[in-house]
């Protein structure tokens, strides 16, 4: 059943019964990102489909308090698909917008707050913002149990083949799923580090990739478990090898228009692809706590692994934050290479997206490129040449965040509030952890 086929609730009703629908999922994300379901029989959809379906955000993480917890769910036609992999007694989701009672958006819903953000950049004329995620994720072996270990269930390394790669299967059913759901593959292979996989798919408007990275990941982590696997999408699952990164490719349109294409400059990049990149580059330190938003995002985000540490961009190097990938004409993009797949993609994209348009706005002068390698530059060279590092840890983040009125008046004050309160407590409780490696360096030693 294909994504975003402009469905109207007669062809859902209809659907569903042809199908022999038996559930639906009413599907939405809550502040940290993680998939959030209200699931009803078919008896129930028409009145969902009519904007009547009820439920209690004070029970969702970052919502509202328990005296003004009644919330509604708008389902988005378009996303009507039926999970392949329920054979018996279909199943069949809807992703959902939350509004208040009163018939206006929920402040806190973090697909609004991605909607507020394109809002502004239609303001100023651009009709779309495409983006061509990447999501990495690493595949571990269950217990007998069926719990999660760090043992790998392959020895494979960038783009090889099995028998090394034992993953390949299952990153096959998974691509074969993901189809099934109207999602088009473009290339799928094993990563760098033992274990680890990339899936990329086709570049979509910013709110249609948001929501397939939140699909993309529920049938990753549905399709491992039925191999005996656990799929996580945590930013760093191992020391000494690579992290997992979401690197996100994005451009604006006008119309059929790429507006960061132009052919008269020598890398074909417009002002307002400069402008644009300047913004991102100047906002980012302060975007970290939304695109890495975990205590272990920053130990991806350290020198040696692939992984930008350093706000600078180039259209060679790697090493940076930035790269300007080869295509040009339609397919001319940015490819901001910090955010992680923990990040929820609600709001990373919204504040990248605003850091952009704030550079277009202010007419930002973008810096000159990097072409080195940055990883084997010393402090004082980096100093001098202007690159600043990004943040070193979650608390660092997230007091550069509270500093930003940008990032801050994008993400509004009842998502802000609630995210940093969230943020505080888990980076309170990383701090006051005695962790194993301190048992491991100073039980003996002192």
């Amino acid at each position: 059943m294909s994504y975003n086929n402009n469905y109207t609730k007669d062809d859902i009703l209809r659907i569903a019964k042809a199908e022999n629908v038996r559930f639906i999922r009413l599907q939405f994300t809550d502040l940290m990102g993680s998939i959030k379901n209200v699931e009803i029989p078919l008896s129930q959809l028409e009145k969902a489909l009519d904007n009547k379906m009820m439920f209690d955000g004070s029970s969702i993480e970052g919502y509202v308090r328990i005296e003004e917890s009644d919330m509604y769910l708008y389902p988005d036609l378009d996303t009507w698909v039926i999970f392949p992999w329920v054979t018996e007694s279909k199943v069949a989701r809807l992703i959902c917008d939350i509004y208040m009672p009163d018939g206006t958006p929920f402040a806190g819903d973090p697909r609004a707050i991605l909607k507020n953000a394109l809002k502004q950049a239609e303001e100023m004329g651009y009709t779309a913002m495409n983006v061509g995620p990447e999501p990495e994720f690493f595949l571990f072996k269950t217990d007998d149990k069926g719990n999660p270990t760090t043992e790998l269930n392959d020895q494979g390394g960038y783009f090889d083949l099995a028998p090394m790669d034992l993953g390949e299967n299952c990153r096959r059913d998974i691509v074969l799923t993901l189809e099934e759901m109207g999602f088009e593959i473009e290339a799928s292979h094993h990563e760098v580090a033992p274990g680890q996989h990339e899936i990329d798919f086709k570049y979509a408007d910013a709110i249609k990739a948001a929501d397939q990275i939140q699909t993309f990941k529920l049938v990753v982590k549905t399709v491992a478990r039925q191999h005996g696997l656990h799929a996580t999408f945590m930013p760093k699952p191992l020391f000494g090898m690579n992290g997992s990164g979401m690197h996100c490719h994005q451009s604006l349109f006008k119309g059929e228009t790429n507006a960061f294409y132009d052919e008269s400059d020598k890398l074909g990049l417009s002002t307002v692809a400069r402008q644009y990149m300047a913004g991102v580059l100047r906002h980012a330190r302060s975007f970290a706590a939304i695109t890495n938003p975990t205590v272990n995002s920053y130990k991806r985000l350290v020198p040696g692994y692939e992984a930008p540490c350093y706000v600078a961009w180039s259209a060679s190097n790697r090493s940076p934050m930035i790269r300007i990938p080869a295509s040009r004409g339609l397919s001319t993009r940015v490819e901001v290479r910090n955010p992680d797949p923990a990040a929820n993609p609600y709001l990373a994209l919204a504040v990248m997206l605003a850091a952009g348009l704030d550079g277009i706005k202010n007419k930002m002068q973008l810096p000159p490129p990097t072409d080195r390698n940055i990883y084997v530059m010393s402090e004082e060279e980096r100093e001098s040449e202007g690159i600043p590092s990004l943040p070193l840890n979650l608390k660092q983040a997230l007091d550069e965040l509270l500093r930003d009125d940008v990032v801050c008046d994008t993400l509004g004050e009842h998502a802000l509030a609630h995210f940093y309160e969230l943020k505080e407590i888990e980076w309170d409780m990383y701090r006051t952890q005695v962790h194993q490696w301190e048992r491991d360096q100073y039980l003996s030693l002192y």
